[in-house]
């Protein structure tokens, strides 16, 4: 193998170890801000997504850019998957009407308002964990008596991370890692979910 060949081994074998770290060091936090062993988490999220289930409630998704394609994604999965009804807001009419009349800000907030129902489950994607429009459409859900599951990362303190009755956070530095590791952790919460 070339020089060059073997700096770049050498560096996605970096990569992947800390990314293995990320993942290793996700932290779970309850609404009180108490840490959560990842087990009792990811366990906790099943059996509350079982529930909206049995009762025949919705899952709501949301984020922006890479986050958005990940609600899309697992919003699919969850619905073909678990058999739950998923919700995304991506309708371009919806986003830009809201985005146009009211803010953009109240994008996801303003049509989760008209639509949630008590005992359903807001999923909320953010890297930075302080995106104005997913912050608000979490404060909503609280209003609303939603189940609301964060998966943030970069800042400990972001704002978001303090909104949900779960939040996993991921304490990557950088969009690629935080979005790798919010895949994986929706992907391990996704297996649970899967209907045989």
């Amino acid at each position: 193998m070339n020089q060059e060949a073997v700096a770049m081994q050498e560096d996605w074998s970096k990569y992947v170890e800390n990314l293995g770290r990320i993942l290793e060091k996700m932290e779970c936090t309850d609404e009180s801000g108490a840490v959560v062993c990842s087990g009792d988490g990811f366990a906790g999220w099943q059996s509350a997504a079982d529930t909206v289930r049995a009762k025949r409630g919705r899952v709501y998704f949301i984020g922006n850019g890479a986050s958005a394609s990940m609600a899309s994604h697992f919003a699919a999965d969850l619905s073909k998957n678990g058999r739950i009804k998923t919700e995304t807001f991506c309708d371009l009419s919806l986003m830009t009407a809201v985005s146009n009349d009211i803010n953009y800000e109240q994008v996801f907030a303003e049509p989760l308002r008209l639509r949630a129902e008590p005992g359903d489950m807001l999923v909320a994607i953010s890297s930075s964990g302080k995106s104005p429009n997913v912050v608000a459409a979490a404060n909503v859900a609280r209003q609303c008596g939603l189940q609301i599951v964060t998966l943030s990362a970069l800042s400990p303190s972001n704002p978001l991370r303090q909104l949900g009755w779960l939040n996993f956070y991921v304490a990557a530095n950088t969009y690629g890692f935080a979005e790798t590791a919010h895949a994986a952790i929706l992907h391990h919460w996704m297996d649970m979910m899967q209907l045989n």
